[in-house]
């Protein structure tokens, strides 16, 4: 016999791509006795939930809904549950429901329930716009709808592993981005940063980074990956346009980072609380000349080490009086050890913001990488 939370699953798969949340409504109500459930999906600036149905966002840090999307379990106050909604570590949002059953058991099926939501919420965007719609809290410019739809996503965890990326202006970001990918054994971390502005800068970063996947996916070495690139980005414009990248591969088992500087923004390594920017070999960003032979550096972590990647305009963010600099930087990343990579991320995003008073002008990515260390 099927349970019910065997149904709720099933009426998740069946459901077409614009009804999910509603099929899981009535599937829901009928085994669980919850008479509302609303899917809240978190906004691109990673600053609000924002209500499937419309309605007012949920934007204090205190509410019950934002404590379940930071730490990633099941919130219940006054029979209203919050459940997180995540797929291998990509945050998608908080599952309100109400009321909720008295019984435990019947709660970690909601949170399973949950779950499933998540994956196939990443299933079906591909064909509906529905959710990427009610996840904006205003309309993203054209070059950023490029950049966000050229990422694999937010966030990930393995194992091995936590990593977390953040664009920024999010509604307005031109030619900065971030791409990655993982087979088990490796991880292939990459950020990009198109010259120019506003559309022709995002077409430049997509062709890199599709440069790039393409060296990529064919085994190329690290080195030969940014040739690649190089070579797609000079054909086209030829050393007119040119992109800064920064290029990681890291050992999963051994720890082992092979990185390869092409005009790449700061990798900087946090370390037992201390904060140490690498020295890396300044070399030409891609498709700036004709050829370009790209060298290797090599790096060893230890377990627990963490690196962010930064780009300049996290450093060089302007406030009314003074620019973030360097010395706030390495202040407020010592203050992130404790912090969850995407946590660690919207924090440093969410204190530019509050530096600068508003949104940044300026691009800025930031992506933060924790290797834990060899697991099976």
């Amino acid at each position: 016999m099927i349970g019910a939370e065997d149904r709720a699953r099933r009426a998740l798969t069946e459901a077409p791509a614009d009804l999910l949340v509603e099929r899981l409504a009535a599937e829901l109500e009928g085994s669980y006795g919850i008479t509302a459930v609303e899917l809240l999906q978190v906004d691109y600036r990673l600053a609000a939930l924002l209500p499937l149905s419309g309605g007012e966002p949920v934007s204090g840090p205190g509410h019950p809904a934002w404590r379940c999307f930071d730490h990633q379990e099941p919130i219940v106050v006054d029979r209203t549950g919050y459940l997180p909604v995540s797929m291998r570590g990509e945050r998608r949002g908080v599952l309100r429901v109400t009321p909720v059953p008295g019984d435990p058991a019947a709660l970690a099926e909601l949170l399973g329930i949950a779950t499933a939501l998540g994956h196939e919420l990443v299933t079906v965007n591909e064909g509906t716009d529905i959710y990427r719609t009610a996840r904006r809290s205003r309309r993203l410019t054209l070059a950023a709808e490029m950049q966000w739809e050229l990422l694999p996503g937010r966030s990930r965890v393995r194992p091995s592993f936590s990593l977390a990326g953040q664009l920024e202006p999010a509604y307005a970001v031109r030619g900065d981005s971030f791409d990655w990918s993982d087979d088990g054994s490796r991880l292939w971390l990459s950020t990009i940063n198109g010259m120019g502005e506003g559309v022709v800068a995002s077409v430049l970063t997509a062709l890199a980074t599709h440069a790039l996947r393409n060296a990529r996916r064919a085994g190329l070495a690290l080195a030969d990956q940014a040739a690649l690139a190089d070579q797609a980005v000079y054909a086209l414009h030829r050393g007119e346009q040119h992109v800064s990248a920064l290029l990681l591969e890291l050992d999963l088992a051994g720890g082992e980072l092979t990185v390869v500087d092409a005009g790449s923004p700061r990798l900087v390594l946090l370390r037992d609380g201390q904060v140490v920017e690498q020295p890396l070999e300044a070399q030409f960003p891609l498709g700036m000349f004709d050829g370009t032979d790209y060298r290797e550096q090599h790096v060893t972590l230890r377990p627990g080490d963490r690196l962010f990647v930064l780009s300049d305009g996290v450093v060089d963010a302007t406030g009314q009086h003074a620019r973030y600099g360097e010395t706030a930087l390495e202040r407020f990343l010592r203050r992130t050890g404790p912090m969850e990579p995407l946590d660690a991320v919207r924090s440093l995003i969410g204190d530019l913001r509050a530096f600068v008073a508003g949104d940044l002008i300026d691009d800025a990515v930031v992506v933060c990488l924790d290797w834990t260390g060899p697991r099976p």
